[in-house]
């Protein structure tokens, strides 16, 4: 990567970091389809009923023993993550998302860390690793290094398990980026605009992808909103 490029990289990879630090106290709007994000009934019937057959899958995966979510927000997974992990532990770059994720979660056992998710390492190894919509988040440049990443956070017999958009997500912040583009414009409640990182993948490529980089990881969609996948290293 040229230094040029690494320039531009960091410096957006600063400004979504700026912009989730920010959206943090309305970023439960987004999920349970509130305010902003009210689609309408019918709209709003179909998301919670993809998000069940998406919550449905984790149960299957079943996140049990030492249990790593990376960018853990406000805690809507963090919630889902506790109920089967025996010892969880949960990183975000944001003080703020991590805050309300403690608030959500109080009295669960849960270990906090917050850290640059592209500068940590982990100290220890997880029996599995979860990831809610965060790989969209991860540039070209950075995806490679990330999955090696989780490869080291993970012990013998370790898995991945991840949620992600789906490009029909159309929610009323979204200016959806063109073919080939990786950044969009996010727009917070007051106003104020951000650029991101937002990849939108397809299944097949990415598993695909994901084979090429040493995975053998099954993704799957729900008809509109979600993809998601499960897996282990090869």
């Amino acid at each position: 990567m040229s230094a040029d490029r690494r320039i531009q990289t960091e410096a957006l990879l600063a400004e979504q970091g700026d912009y989730y630090r920010r959206r943090a106290p309305e970023y439960d709007d987004w999920w349970f389809r509130r305010e902003l994000y009210d689609r309408g009934e019918e709209a709003n019937s179909r998301w919670f009923a993809e998000a069940r057959e998406v919550e449905s899958a984790l149960d299957r995966f079943g996140p049990r023993g030492r249990v790593l979510e990376l960018a853990c927000g406000t805690g809507i997974w963090t919630r889902k993550l506790a109920e089967s992990a025996g010892r969880l532990t949960a990183v975000d770059g944001s003080v703020e998302m991590l805050d309300l994720n403690r608030a959500r979660l109080k009295g669960a056992t849960v270990a906090y860390l917050q850290a640059d998710i592209f500068a940590w390492e982990p100290s220890e190894a997880y029996d599995a690793c979860f990831f809610g919509f965060w790989l969209s988040h991860v540039p070209e440049e950075h995806l490679e290094p990330f999955w090696e990443k989780v490869r080291r956070a993970l012990g013998p017999g370790g898995r991945v398990f991840f949620i992600d958009s789906a490009r029909g997500d159309r929610s009323a912040d979204h200016r959806l980026p063109g073919a080939g583009e990786e950044t969009m414009a996010r727009r917070l409640g007051d106003g104020r605009e951000y650029r991101i990182v937002k990849r939108f993948y397809e299944p097949e490529a990415l598993q695909d992808r994901l084979a090429g980089l040493g995975w053998s990881v099954r993704v799957a969609s729900t008809p509109e909103y979600f993809i998601y996948g499960h897996g282990h290293p090869v």
